[in-house]
C-alpha cells in the first residue's frame, strides 16, 4: 500500500529533545516529526531543512510525520522499519532482553577478573610482610601480690614496660595497645 507523501519544510527541531514539527506546502497544521523518522545517515535535522515525509497516526490519533527524506535521499526500502523504542531518557531502548543479558554477564566477569586480581595482589603482599618478632610477643607475666588496677589506663600514666605490660594482661579497659599485638606502649616503654 504506497501512502501519498508530501513537502514541506522543518519548521522548528529541538535537538536536545530529538523532535520539531513540519510545516506542509499546501499549508495546515504542524506534523509533529520524531528524530526516528530521518534516516540514520549521521546528519541532524536543521531548521528551513526542505523535506518530504508520510503522515500516520501516532498511538494517540495524532498525525506525525514518518520515513522522512531529504532532496538527494535515495528512496528508502517499500518494508517498514523495525520500531524503534525510546526509553524516558530518550534512548534507543532496542537491544532488548538478551542485549540486556549480555550485557549483565560482561560486567560480571569484569568484576569476577578484577576481584580475582586483586585478590592474588593482596596475597603476594601478605606473603612479603615479616613475621612480628618473637621478642615483642609479651609473655603472662605472674602478677605481683601488692599489683592492683587502679584506674590508669593510658600509656603516658606508666612508668615502665613492665608496669604497662601488666595492667594491659590484668586490667580491663585499658588503651595501651593500638596495634593489638599484646604489646603495650610501644613507642614509649617497650620500644625493644
Amino acid at each position: 500500500m504506497n501512502q501519498p507523501r508530501y513537502s514541506g519544510k522543518l519548521k522548528k527541531w529541538n535537538a536536545e529533545r530529538g523532535f520539531g514539527f513540519i510545516v506542509a506546502d499546501d499549508g495546515g497544521q504542524d506534523i509533529f516529526v520524531h528524530i526516528s523518522a530521518f534516516a540514520r545517515d549521521g546528519r541532524l535535522p536543521t531548521e528551513g531543512e526542505v523535506l518530504t515525509f508520510e503522515v500516520e497516526p501516532d498511538r494517540n490519533g495524532k498525525r506525525c510525520a514518518v520515513r522522512v527524506l531529504r532532496p538527494g535521499d535515495a528512496q528508502r526500502d517499500a518494508a517498514p522499519r523495525r520500531p524503534v523504542r525510546l526509553s524516558r531518557s530518550g534512548t534507543d531502548n532496542s537491544t532488548g532482553f538478551f542485549g540486556k543479558v549480555i550485557s549483565g554477564a560482561l560486567v560480571c566477569a569484569l568484576l569476577w577478573f578484577g576481584y580475582s586480581q586483586y585478590a592474588k595482589r593482596a596475597a603476594s603482599f601478605e606473603s612479603m610482610l615479616p613475621a612480628p618478632p618473637a621478642v615483642l610477643s609479651s609473655a603472662k607475666l605472674a602478677v605481683p601480690a601488692d599489683f592492683r588496677c587502679d584506674g590508669r589506663n593510658m600509656c603516658s600514666q606508666m612508668t615502665s614496660c613492665r608496669e604497662a605490660t601488666l595492667f594491659l594482661q590484668n586490667c580491663p579497659g585499658t588503651q595501651m595497645d593500638g596495634n593489638g599485638d599484646g604489646v603495650p606502649c610501644e613507642t614509649q616503654w617497650c620500644t625493644k
